[in-house]
């Protein structure tokens, strides 16, 4: 299935918000995704499903100024 990760389109087996960050390795505690405009919960990643042409937005915060 294709999704669009970010921007940009991206291939993937997952089928599932927490497979998906898994499979494009992203770790860590402070990460906010969205899919489809619609801010996904923590606690529902992995029930979350994602379909083909999906959109995910995955941010990570930035320090700086």
């Amino acid at each position: 299935m294709f999704l669009i990760v970010n921007g940009e389109r991206v291939e993937t087996k997952a089928t599932r918000v927490d497979a998906l960050l898994a499979e494009l390795e992203y770790e860590g505690t402070h990460l906010a995704v969205a899919v489809n405009y619609d801010v996904v919960p923590r606690a529902r990643w992995a029930e979350t499903p994602l379909n083909d042409n999906d959109a995910v937005e995955i941010l990570t915060p930035r320090q700086g100024g």
